[in-house]
Formats: structure tokens, C-alpha cells, sequence
């Protein structure tokens, strides 16, 4: 059995936790989060024999093999560091780090560790955004000429919504584009093979100041006729659009928002070839929509016995057998985890995510912002 310890035990760490259940041959041995009695209460819910309050302890739980990030963005970047010097395979929640020089030092920390690292891009590994990139690796798609969407949520809508998310200084200085047009961008270079190399961008602030529960608490869905509030000055962006760029000219768009009024988690994607389009959304993810221009469009399911043999075993189950997020996160780990099986260290062409496409999105995020605020073109620096 491979011995893991899962580091933060909010709502991601426990994904995790199910995921790395459901591969067989992998058992969380460990939890730790900010206190003892936290971590003990959540080992306990959890059923994950020992619980720490320190990464140092955690690192030193005996046997440990792998260990899981799943803390707040302000702490990814100093316990990355502190997991790969202690010379542990690594899985980290996006985004990687807060900055592009915490990127580049970490995935030189990496290579240098010699272990095995990925960054939690789970939507790439939906079957039918396998079956889009399969299907434009064997070039049914032609020719991209263009790709655009979009990543829409409504949890930030109200002016009441707030959580450590929101602050600068726990969640960085980009707040939607970092945390799902992340996985926007993501997702399309995968799709694709592309990458973005020039970036412009609109960026918003709807509510430049929010109410945040004095108590400290996430203010989401409370009664606002009972909660107390203090305001909140807020520096970043709900919603913004972005014009790129690929290295091989060909362009794009896309927009996202965390204020768009019933829309929970719509990841979508069109890319359009010269040979057909695709498309998906993943609100229903067991469809890929393929747009011809002399014949029927077509909308494919993810059904094994339908999709192209290198990618059916992304799909688990028989056709009409929803799959989701869930299967997605699992789909991922499961990589990860053949990765660790093998000793094979990572390289920037793997199926899952790595350091190096980690730090390729900060580098985008970064010129995201930096292009809003210059309002011109930037090139994305490496």
C-alpha cells in the first residue's frame, strides 16, 4: 500500500480523501490541519488512523510516501516547499503558488527532489475532454482555427458573499481568473495542444465593497436580517473577459464570473477546425457536441464502446451511466498515482497535470492581471 497524509481537511481535502480510496491500492494514513483538535475531530469523521498540527510532524509520520496540499492558496507555496524538501511525492490543490517566481522555484524544486508532482487540473480528465484531445491527436478536428468559452458560477453574487477567498493576501491578487479561469485555460491547452502565449484583458470588480460575518465565518446563504456584517473593501475581480493568443497564431476568448445568477459550476469549451467542431459543458459532462458542416452535427456520449480506444478507459461504466466531478478526480489521481507506481517522474506532455502546467498558469494569470492593468497585450513570460 502506498502511504499518504492529506494536509488541509476543508471541503477539497476530503475529495481527495474519497478518490484515493476508490484506487485500491492507497491508504490515507494521515491528516493534519491548523490545530489538533481540528485534525483529530476530522481524522475521526473521516476514518484516518493518526491526525498532526504541524507539516513537520506529518512529514515525519513513518513510511510516508505522498503527500496531499489542500490548503488555502497563501500556504500552497511554502508547504509545497517544505513537502519536496523533505523529498515526499507531491499532489497540490491549485493554483501551485501565489506568484511566477514561487512557480519557477518550485518546479526547479521538483526536478531536483526527483519525485513524482501534479497540480489538481481535474477537468481534463472528464471522458469527454479526453475523447475532444484524442479526437484532435489523431486530427478528426483539422486544423484550430479558434477556441472560446467560458467558466460561469453565481456563489459570489451577492454582495453578502464573502470568504477568505475574497483577501489579497489569502487568495492572491487575481481572485475568478485564478480560481476557475484556471481551469479554463487549463483545460483548452489540453484540448488543444496549444499554448496561450499573448493574453488581453477586461477585468471587473462588481461589488468593491462586501459584507463579511463578524464572526469570521463564510457569510454565504446566511440571514441577512440576523448575521452581523462589517464591510469589506474588495481588489479582486468577479468576472473579467480575456483575448489570447496560441504560439501558432491561431486566437481566442473567454469569460468568466463567480456572479452570473444560476449558473453553479458551467465549464465550457468550443474549439472550432477545419474539419469539425467540439464542444462541451460541464453541467453535462457525458456529452460532446461534434459540429460538421455537410452532414448531421453529432452529440456523443460517454459511452467506453463509443469513444476513441485511447481514452475508453476514462469512461468506467456502460453508456448512460452518469459519470462526473467525482470519476473526473478520480481519473486524475489514478494517473498520478500509476506515476508514483512506476517511478516516473513527470514530463510537461502528461495526461495529468505537473508543476510545470501549474506554473505555465501562473504565468498566464499573471499577465492576465498584468494586461488588465496596462489595458494592452502581454505576452506570457516563462
Amino acid at each position: 500500500m502506498i502511504k499518504v497524509g492529506i494536509i488541509g481537511s476543508g471541503f477539497i481535502g476530503p475529495a481527495h480523501l474519497e478518490a484515493l480510496r476508490r484506487l485500491g491500492d492507497v491508504e490515507v494514513v494521515a491528516l493534519c490541519d491548523s490545530t489538533l483538535d481540528a485534525a483529530q475531530q476530522k481524522a475521526r469523521a473521516l476514518n484516518v488512523p493518526h491526525a498532526y498540527d504541524s507539516v513537520a510532524a506529518l512529514l515525519a509520520h513513518p513510511g510516508l510516501q505522498v503527500v496531499h496540499n489542500c490548503t488555502p492558496n497563501h500556504l500552497h507555496a511554502a508547504i509545497n516547499r517544505q513537502i519536496l524538501q523533505a523529498g515526499k511525492h507531491v499532489f497540490s490543490e491549485k493554483p501551485l503558488c501565489m506568484t511566477g517566481e514561487e512557480a519557477r522555484e518550485l518546479v526547479q524544486l521538483a526536478e531536483q527532489a526527483g519525485v513524482v508532482h501534479g497540480v489538481s487540473f481535474v477537468y481534463r480528465q472528464f471522458a469527454m475532454v479526453q475523447q475532444a484531445a484524442s479526437m484532435r491527436r489523431a486530427g478528426s478536428v483539422g486544423s484550430i482555427f479558434s477556441a472560446h468559452g467560458s467558466y460561469l458560477q453565481d456563489w459570489m453574487l451577492l454582495e453578502t458573499d464573502y470568504n477568505w477567498r475574497v483577501d489579497a493576501k489569502q487568495g492572491g491578487a487575481s481572485r475568478t481568473v485564478a480560481d476557475i479561469g484556471s481551469h479554463w485555460c487549463d483545460t483548452i491547452q489540453f484540448v488543444t495542444g496549444k499554448q496561450i502565449v499573448e493574453v488581453m484583458a477586461d477585468l471587473s470588480i462588481v461589488w468593491p465593497t462586501r459584507k463579511a460575518s463578524v464572526t469570521g465565518a463564510a457569510t454565504f446563504n446566511q440571514d441577512s436580517g440576523n448575521a452581523r456584517y462589517e464591510d469589506r473593501p474588495v481588489s479582486t475581480e468577479d468576472m473579467g473577459s480575456i483575448l489570447f493568443r496560441f504560439e501558432d497564431g491561431s486566437k481566442g476568448c473567454f469569460h468568466v464570473s463567480q456572479v452570473s445568477a444560476g449558473r453553479k459550476n458551467r465549464l465550457n469549451f468550443e474549439i472550432n477546425g477545419s474539419a469539425c467542431s467540439l464542444a462541451w459543458d460541464q453541467e453535462i459532462p457525458q456529452h460532446l457536441w461534434v459540429g460538421q458542416r455537410s452532414q448531421p452535427n453529432q452529440l456523443l456520449s460517454d459511452d467506453p464502446g463509443l469513444m476513441n480506444a485511447d481514452v475508453a478507459a476514462s469512461a468506467h461504466f456502460p453508456g448512460g451511466h452518469i459519470e462526473g466531478w467525482p470519476d473526473a478526480f478520480k481519473n486524475m489521481l489514478g494517473q498520478f498515482y500509476q506515476a508514483v507506481r512506476e517511478g516516473r517522474k513527470p514530463v510537461r506532455s502528461d495526461t495529468f497535470a505537473s508543476f510545470y502546467d501549474g506554473a505555465n498558469v501562473m504565468y498566464l494569470i499573471e499577465a492576465i492581471v498584468k494586461s488588465h492593468q496596462q489595458q494592452r497585450w502581454v505576452r506570457v513570460e516563462p
